[in-house]
């Protein structure tokens, strides 16, 4: 290979990426954690040692070139070479201290993970944690979290998962709520109540009437995407929700609103980085999430 034919810096290769994806200056300060101004002076180096336009300007935004359109491929793909040699070299290292990020549902990181992360510290105070509590999926392969704890199996060729445990998720309300709607026993009766809803697709909708209810638009009057909001307003009386069984049952103040409606099958996977799988430091967190997630095991009989 002629090394001296390759002339322009990685990271300025790295600014054209990250602008040509985000679509400014501005958006990829902000994924690069660097100021905007900076990121145009090493864009325009870039143009200046390649002797190329790579952006055009379209409003407030950047567009590619044609040059630009095909280079941008060139460099999307030293992009995942560096970021592959950094988890490598990641994966190599024995120190227990350091930082691993977690992402979880807001339900788990509230509910489950804090006698877990307290037994983890405890035993490896090096070990510092990050907590991701959201609902959405954390993109592991762009390193927006290290560890996460998701219900579905990732589809990921270079993410490596684990099943936890398989669970389930049941309607919950107000014992108070329920007396408004003459504590119904059957579907139909249930379908006459308010459902807490987390957006205004008919996902959720569709299915519940799927599993026996009678449901329409105007049964979610209270939308909110916060599942700790969601469970706040169940518990005050606002409506029905759907919450994972061992949360809910052993919540005091609601109850299951038809104690025979089916469950929703709700799987947990421990899911990371396949080249992680050889670092100390996740390794351990990793099993040490593993254990703490299972069910506990049952008593044995006297």
């Amino acid at each position: 290979m002629d090394w001296r034919s390759a002339r322009f810096d990685w990271n300025r290769a790295r600014a054209f990426l990250v602008t040509a994806e985000e679509g400014s200056f501005s958006a990829a300060g902000r994924a690069l954690g660097m100021a905007q101004p900076t990121v145009g002076r090493q864009v325009a180096a870039l143009e200046q040692e390649l002797d190329l336009v790579l952006f055009e300007r379209v409003g407030h935004g950047l567009t590619l070139t044609e040059t630009g359109r095909d280079l941008v491929e060139h460099a999307r793909a030293m992009g995942e070479a560096a970021r592959r040699l950094s988890l490598s070299a990641a994966g190599q290292s024995l120190s227990l201290d350091g930082i691993v990020v977690i992402s979880a549902s807001q339900v788990t990181a509230i509910y489950t993970l804090p006698p877990i992360i307290a037994d983890m510290r405890l035993k490896h105070p090096g070990i510092e944690i990050e907590i991701v509590a959201t609902n959405e999926a954390s993109d592991l392969t762009r390193r927006e979290a290290d560890i996460a704890i998701r219900s579905f199996r990732p589809t990921q060729p270079d993410l490596f998962a684990r099943k936890v445990k398989d669970g389930c998720a049941r309607l919950y309300a107000s014992p108070e709520y329920l007396a408004k709607l003459g504590n119904p026993t059957s579907a139909e009766q249930l379908s006459r109540g308010q459902f807490l809803g987390f957006d205004r697709k008919d996902t959720m909708l569709q299915g519940l009437n799927a599993l026996g209810l009678s449901l329409t638009a105007e049964n979610f009057p209270v939308i909110t995407g916060n599942q700790l909001v969601q469970w706040e307003l169940t518990k005050r009386g606002v409506g029905i929700a759907v919450m994972t069984e061992e949360v809910g049952d052993s919540e005091p103040l609601v109850r299951r609103a038809l104690p025979d409606f089916p469950p929703f099958p709700l799987a947990t996977w421990l899911t990371t980085h396949r080249e992680l799988s050889t670092s100390r430091r996740m390794r351990v967190v990793f099993d040490l999430l593993l254990e703490g997630l299972r069910p506990a095991e049952p008593a044995a009989p006297v």
